[in-house]
């Protein structure tokens, strides 16, 4: 199955999932914790390779007939506008801190889209959404702070040696040794500012998820294996009816 494959079709699930009824998941004790997995991950550490293969383990262990896994990486942002009713090309001002910052001025001076931070505040409004439902694998976009009030998370952290990420990219992008280290540094400093400037927080903090992998160590396969695993234990160890606690403020930027 293609990657594009994978888009479309956990963008149809969830659609269908946010138009049909919630099930009921209170007990008398609160809100049941409903499953899901955030994955941040150094440029070219292989997160999108690793959500593919979680995906029908989890399907097999914490899945139902209509309530499969998501994987959603490089299309949330795109469905995070387009539930907002927002032009989709308003994607290309919010990879992850990559436009720079004097266009996003001038694009909001001359009223090209609204102030980023609220288009920010739509996506992370998105991400709880999809997090409260349950079984969706969010790669990026400061998911792991976003939902860390939300009992059912699993936050994973990929790294990898420079070398490795390197090569990855030449065979991704098709491009020379030196383009696919400058694309590296560009993509990991563009996420590391994201999030120091709307949470204050340090991206390689390991406090910040539940493991960390290096994947040169830990084959794709094994991995997988690792975080379902890891996974159950987490979900196995929360009281009945598990409750939420506050959404945590996100942080307004002038």
């Amino acid at each position: 199955m293609t990657q594009h494959h994978y888009l479309e079709y956990g963008l149809t699930i969830l659609e269908t999932r946010l138009k049909g009824p919630q099930p009921s998941r209170r007990s008398d004790h609160g809100v049941e914790a409903r499953p899901f997995i955030t994955i941040s991950r150094e440029t070219g550490a292989g997160a999108t390779t690793l959500g593919q293969l979680l995906l029908p383990l989890l399907d097999a262990r914490l899945g139902a007939e209509d309530q499969r896994w998501v994987l959603l990486d490089k299309n949330l942002l795109t469905h995070a506008l387009t539930v907002h009713h927002l032009p989709e090309r308003l994607a290309e001002f919010l990879p992850e801190d990559r436009i720079p910052e004097l266009r996003a001025v001038i694009g909001e001076l001359i009223g090209l889209h609204p102030p980023l931070w609220q288009i920010e505040q739509k996506v992370t409004e998105t991400i709880r959404q999809l997090a409260g439902i349950g079984r969706v694998i969010f790669v990026g976009r400061a998911a792991q702070l976003i939902t860390q009030a939300l009992p059912g998370g699993f936050h994973l952290r990929l790294v990898a040696a420079r070398e490795s990420r390197i090569s990855r990219m030449m065979a991704l992008l098709n491009c020379d040794a030196r383009s696919a280290e400058m694309h590296i540094q560009k993509n990991d400093h563009a996420r590391r500012r994201f999030l120091k400037t709307y949470f204050d927080q340090e991206i390689n903090d390991p406090h910040l998820y539940d493991l960390v992998i290096n994947t040169d160590r830990v084959a794709p396969a094994s991995a997988a294996q690792l975080v379902v695993q890891a996974l159950g234990d987490k979900l196995a160890k929360l009281p009945m009816g598990a409750s939420a606690a506050p959404w945590p403020s996100w942080k307004q930027t002038a």
